[in-house]
C-alpha cells in the first residue's frame, strides 16, 4: 500500500514507531551486461528500444565467522567503514552509477510518469485546510498555498477576527533541498511555540523556539534531538531526548531551560540498555508527564508531575515484571491497558497516590478475541481503540458504567482517534475510512452518541465509492491458519485470473497495515488492477498473538504466509501466476526479499523500499544503533548459534540463488538511519552478479534523505509516480 500524502488532520506530530507508511516500487532485473531490453527472454515487459549497460559492483571477499560457521560476503565493502560518515569514493561513485542506471529507464518512462504524476496532483486538494481544533484559549488549524508543498499553521484567539501565522512552512523550507517538520507545541502560556526540523533525512532534528509575540527566534537552538518536545507545566522548560553523537539512539531523556546553553541541560531519565528505546508523552489531563522505555514486548513506566518536572520519577511499571502497557490520566486515577494476564492486554485503574501492582482494580478483562490497542481519558469519558477479530472498533465508557461500543456505518475500515486537546471537550473527533471510502472526520457528541460529519476528504478530479467494490477473505496457510487479505478493485471485475495484481505486505513489530484509502492507488484500479494487503504474522491484525507468532524462531511464518496467500489468489482465479507484483517497505522490504527468493515464479515485478534484507550481517553488527533492540526481534546471532541459523536460512540476501528473478525496482536513502544505505546497495549488487535472466534490476538511492524518501507532498509525489510507471511497465501498460 502507498502512503496517501494529501490528507493529516490535527496537528504535525512525530512518530517514532517504525513506519508502516508504505512505498509501492515494481519492475525488473538485469545483469552485468549489456541488455537488449526489447528481446527480453520472460517478456515481463517493454522497455521500447533501449540498449542499457547496467552497473557491476566489484566482488570482494569478506569472510564473517561466528559459532564455527563462516558466511561470504562479496559485497561487505558497500558498507563505508567511516559510517556514519559516507565519503568513500568508490562507495559513492558505485551508488551514483546505479542512480544513473534507474535514470536511463525512467528517461525511457518520463510519458507515463509524468501522466502518473499528473493523475495524483490532480486528486490533492490543492488549498486543503485542516479542521480547527481549541485549545487553552486559541483556534489553531492549518492550510496548503496552491502548489506549495508545505503546511503554513495559523492561529486566532477565541472572539478575535486576528489570524497570526505562527509557522510557516514553506519560508522555513526555502534554504533546504529536504525538510520535515518532526514536532512542534505551543507554551501553556501561549506565548512561545518550539519546533523540530529535519533537514537531511537522518532524523537528527534541530530544535528551534519562536516568541509568538514578537515573532522573533530565541537564541535557543538545540542540536541531535529525537524530534519530540513537550513543554514543562512553567512555559520555560522543554523536554526533548537527546541522540548519542555518532549514533540514532537515545540514552538521555533531558530538560532545557529556555535561554541557557543545551549543555547544560539536566538528564531528568538515563536508560543504559541499548536494547531499550525512551519514549515520553502528556496524559490527556496534561497533569503528568509520562516516560517509558522499551523493548519489543516489554515497557517500563515512570510519571512525573508536569509542573514539578525536576522532582523524582516515579516508577509505575518496572521491566523486571516482563509486559507491556499503555497508560493515560483523569481525576486520581490511573488508567493502564496491560498485558500482564492476556496478550490481547486488560484495563485496570489504580490510584495515582499509590501504583503498587497489588492495588491494580480490573475494569476490563482481556479476552482472545478483542485486542486492546489505545486508550484515551476525557474529563467525563474514557475512549478505547480495539480490534474484535480483526475489525477496527471504539468502546466508549463514563468511568461508572459498563462500556459501549461506537457503530460505524462501515466493516472493514480504519477508525483512529483524531487530535482531541482539550480533556474537557463534549465530543471525540475521530477519522474513519476504509479501501473505498475517502477519510471522512467526525465529531462522536458523548451526551447523545450522535455523530457530526465536520470533514469528507476532497478529491478535486472526482471520486465516485459506487464503482469499485471492497472485501476481506480468508485464506489458509500451509500450516492451517487462516490468514486475512484485504481486497480493493473496480466493479466488473472477474475473477478469471486475467486481472493484473499488486500484493502489499509488511508483517514485523506487531504492527498492522490497515485497509486505508489512498488516492493514489487509483491508478492501479481505474487500470483494471486489484489491490491486496496480506495480513501476515509479524503484524497484529489478529491480536498480539498474531504479532508473536511472526517473530524469532517463527519468523518464517510471516514470509510463508505470504507467498501462499500468492498461490491462493491465483487459484481462487483473482489473478494469474507471473501476474502480480508485491511491494513492501523497510522490514516489508525483508518480506519480499524472502518472497522472491522462495517463489520467484510467481511475480510480475517486485518494489522493496529500503528493504531490510541483509538480515544476518545487521544483527551481528552491535555497534549499529537499532541492532540490540532489534535482537528482540529476530534474535541475537551473536550469543545464539541456533539464532545464527536460523537468520542465516531466511535472510534473503543470503538466500540470493543462480535463477531467474522478476523485474526489481530497490530504493533506498544515503542518509536512512533506519535501513542502512548498504543494505539494498549489497542486495542490488549480488542480485545482478547471480541471477540468470534478462529483466530488470534498477536501484534508486535517494542521495539527500532518509527512510521517508523526499520530502514535501510534490516530492513525493514523483516518487510514487516512478514505482508506479515500474509496475505498469512490467505489465505491458505504457499509458
Amino acid at each position: 500500500m502507498f502512503a496517501d500524502i494529501n490528507n493529516t488532520e490535527g496537528s504535525i506530530k512525530f512518530f517514532r514507531t517504525i513506519i508502516t507508511t508504505v512505498f509501492m516500487v515494481f519492475l525488473g532485473s538485469c545483469g552485468d551486461r549489456t541488455l537488449e531490453i526489447d528481446s527480453m527472454e520472460n517478456s515481463y515487459g517493454q522497455l521500447s528500444e533501449l540498449t542499457i549497460k547496467a552497473p557491476a559492483a566489484k566482488r570482494e571477499r569478506e569472510i564473517i565467522t561466528h559459532h564455527g560457521r563462516e558466511v561470504d560476503d562479496y559485497y561487505f565493502w558497500l558498507k563505508d567503514q567511516s559510517y556514519p560518515i559516507i565519503d568513500d569514493t568508490e562507495v559513492l561513485d558505485y551508488l551514483e552509477q546505479e542512480n544513473n542506471y534507474f535514470k536511463t529507464f525512467l528517461d525511457s518512462n518520463q510519458n507515463l510518469v509524468d501522466t502518473l504524476f499528473e493523475e495524483f496532483k490532480s486528486r490533492v486538494d490543492k488549498e486543503e485546510k485542516s479542521l480547527p481544533y481549541t485549545k487553552s484559549g486559541y483556534e489553531y488549524w492549518w492550510y496548503f498555498e496552491a502548489d506549495s508543498d508545505y503546511r503554513t499553521h495559523v492561529r486566532k484567539e477565541i472572539g478575535s477576527d486576528e489570524i497570526q501565522i505562527i509557522l510557516n512552512e514553506t519560508e522555513l523550507s526555502k534554504s533546504y533541498d529536504y525538510f520535515v517538520l518532526g514536532d512542534w507545541e505551543i507554551s501553556p502560556d501561549n506565548t512561545l511555540l518550539a519546533y523540530t526540523i529535519d533537514t537531511s533525512g537522518d532524523e537528527r532534528y534541530q530544535l528551534k523556539i519562536l516568541d509568538l509575540e514578537t515573532m522573533q527566534h530565541k537564541n535557543d537552538v538545540l542540536n541531535d534531538v529525537e524530534g519530540s518536545i513537550v513543554f514543562g507545566g512553567n512555559s520555560r522548560e522543554i523536554i526533548y531526548l537527546l541522540l548519542e553523537p555518532d549514533r540514532w539512539h537515545a540514552k538521555e531523556l533531558k530538560v532545557h531551560l529556555i535561554g541557557e546553553d543545551q549543555a547544560s541541560d539536566e538528564t531528568i531519565y538515563l536508560e543504559k540498555d541499548d536494547g531499550f528505546f525512551i519514549d515520553f508523552n502528556l496524559t490527556s489531563d496534561e497533569k503528568y508527564l509520562v516516560v517509558s522505555s522499551s523493548r519489543s514486548e516489554v515497557t517500563e513506566s515512570y510519571i512525573v508531575p508536569r509542573n514539578d518536572i525536576f522532582s523524582r520519577l516515579t516508577q509505575v511499571v518496572s521491566r523486571d515484571q516482563g509486559f507491556d502497557i499503555r497508560l493515560d490520566h483523569a481525576g486520581d486515577r490511573f488508567y493502564l491497558l496491560a498485558n500482564d494476564i492476556h496478550k490481547n492486554f486488560r484495563l485496570v485503574s489504580v490510584l495515582d497516590n499509590n501504583l503498587s501492582y497489588d492495588n491494580w482494580e480490573v475494569i476490563l478483562e482481556g479476552t482472545d478475541d478483542r485486542y486492546f490497542l489505545d486508550i484515551k481519558t476525557f474529563e467525563k469519558f474514557l475512549i478505547l481503540k480495539c480490534r474484535d477479530k480483526g475489525l477496527d472498533t471504539l468502546l466508549i465508557g463514563n468511568y461508572a458504567d459498563s462500556f459501549e461500543g461506537i457503530e460505524f456505518p462501515e466493516s472493514p475500515a480504519t477508525i483512529n482517534l483524531s487530535y482531541n486537546p482539550e480533556f474537557d471537550q463534549s465530543f471525540v473527533r475521530l477519522n474513519f475510512q476504509s479501501m473505498i471510502t475517502p477519510r471522512t472526520t467526525f465529531d462522536y457528541q458523548f451526551k447523545d452518541g450522535r455523530f457530526v460529519t465536520r470533514k469528507i476528504q476532497n478529491i478535486p478530479s472526482g471520486y465516485d465509492s459506487s464503482l469499485y467494490k471492497t472485501e476481506r477473505i480468508m485464506i489458509k496457510a500451509r500450516d492451517g491458519v487462516e490468514i486475512p487479505v484485504s481486497l480493493v478493485y473496480k466493479n466488473g471485475m472477474e475473477r478469471d485470473g486475467s486481472s493484473p495484481m499488486m500484493l502489499y505486505g509488511y508483517g514485523a513489530y506487531g504492527s498492522t497495515i490497515s485497509p486505508t484509502f489512498s488516492t493514489m492507488r487509483l491508478s492501479f484500479l481505474d487500470r483494471g488492477f486489484i489491490y491486496a494487503i496480506a495480513h501476515v504474522r509479524g503484524g497484529a491484525m489478529l491480536g498480539y498473538q498474531w504479532y508473536l507468532d511472526g517473530k524469532l524462531e517463527k519468523r518464517e511464518n510471516t514470509f510463508n504466509d505470504f507467498v501462499d496467500v500468492g498461490r491462493e489468489l491465483i487459484e481462487l482465479g483473482y489473478s494469474d501466476k507471473g501476474n502480480i507484483s508485491i511491494s513492501g517497505r523497510s522490514a516489508g522490504g525483508e518480506l519480499m526479499g524472502a518472497a522472491v527468493v522462495q517463489a520467484p515464479e510467481l511475480w510480475r515485478s517486485v518494489i522493496l523500499g529500503v528493504p531490510f534484507v541483509d538480515v544476518l550481517n545487521t544483527m551481528l553488527d552491535e555497534d549499529l544503533p537499532l541492532t540490540p533492540p532489534e535482537w528482540e526481534e529476530w534474535g541475537n546471532p551473536i550469543k545464539n548459534v541456533e539464532a545464527f541459523d536460523l537468520i542465516r536460512k531466511y535472510s534473503p540476501y543470503d538466500n540470493i540463488k543462480a535463477e531467474s528473478y522478476p523485474p526489481m525496482l530497490v530504493t533506498g536513502g544515503l542518509n536512512d538511519p533506519r535501513v542502512t544505505y548498504w543494505e539494498p546497495a549489497k542486495w542490488t549488487a549480488k542480485m545482478r552478479h547471480l541471477k540468470i535472466d534478462t529483466n530488470l534490476l534498477v536501484m534508486r538511492i535517494n542521495m539527500g534523505a532518509g527512510h521517508f524518501a523526499n520530502s514535501g507532498r510534490y516530492g513525493r509525489l514523483r516518487d510514487y509516480a516512478e514505482e508506479y510507471s515500474f509496475v505498469l511497465r512490467a505489465h505491458e501498460i505504457e499509458k
